[in-house]
């Protein structure tokens, strides 16, 4: 199966998606019918649905989509990791099975906030459930992410869009020094996604990405890489088909093995679907 392990979907709010001023393409519903045929003509079978909303409204909302959705086979939601009745909302959720894991907006956080223990404590609640964690950073917040990952050696973690190096300005030697160090910890994934939005909107080029991908490629290998589109974010700078046809592209070369697990067979391992 071809699994896109990243997917967004949202009934627009002006005050809620205030992230989305400068992105007029992103200001307006996009619920699974919108990706349905899209999913459908570049072959994959199934999708991951992740939070955008910090707030357990989005949560229920991804779960309720699943429902008369076939294809999203998992659901990353959102929960608040610091809140004192954390267990009990776990539990509250345990009952559905559509959820795999929670998300936080690091990225938007102060650049040490995975340091803090309140959060730290959050994080290793999910483990008792099975649950996985994603982790949503820039790359100015990978050295926070490095001391991070390794006090979870347990618990199955994934960096997200690659923690969105910055394309734009080639910058790659710091990136790369912290996303060799955290792949260091077997237990950390990384999502193929979230790319196009971090190069010159529209103006790049196919060779602009390969220096990241031959990074994360050495670095991770194979059985820790998953394929996602970060749709419908991705619109900003490109089509779906395009990141799709990027990285099969890329790994031409790969043994058909090695193609399946990136594009489905490490995404159904690691988020259980």
């Amino acid at each position: 199966m071809t699994i896109d392990t990243h997917v967004h979907f949202w009934k627009y709010n002006r005050q809620r998606d205030a992230w989305m001023d400068g992105m007029k393409i992103l200001q307006k519903d996009y619920v699974p019918d919108n990706i349905a045929s899209t999913l459908k003509r570049n072959g994959v079978d199934g999708c991951v649905a992740v939070q955008a909303d910090q707030a357990e409204v989005e949560t229920r909302f991804l779960v309720e989509l699943s429902k008369t959705h076939s294809f999203i086979k998992g659901v990353v939601g959102w929960v608040d990791l610091r809140a004192n009745d954390l267990n009990e909302r776990l539990e509250h959720f345990k009952q559905y099975d559509i959820i795999k894991g929670y998300r936080h907006v690091v990225q938007s956080e102060p650049d040490d906030f995975l340091l803090r223990k309140d959060f730290q404590e959050g994080v290793s609640a999910l483990k008792p459930y099975n649950y996985t964690y994603d982790i949503l950073l820039y790359h100015r917040q990978l050295k926070a992410a490095a001391t991070f990952v390794t006090l979870f050696p347990d618990q199955k973690l994934v960096i997200d869009h690659c923690a969105k190096p910055d394309i734009r300005n080639k910058e790659i030697a710091e990136w790369s020094k912290w996303m060799k160090e955290i792949a260091q910890q077997p237990n950390v994934f990384c999502k193929l996604s979230g790319l196009f939005t971090e190069a010159a909107w529209k103006e790049w080029s196919p060779a602009d990405f390969y220096p990241y991908l031959d990074v994360v490629f050495e670095a991770f290998g194979t059985d820790r890489l998953m394929f996602g589109s970060d749709w419908p974010v991705i619109l900003v700078s490109g089509y779906y088909v395009q990141w799709k046809s990027l990285l099969e592209k890329y790994m031409e070369n790969f043994s058909e093995d090695e193609r399946e697990k990136v594009f489905g067979a490490n995404a159904i391992a690691f988020y259980g679907l």
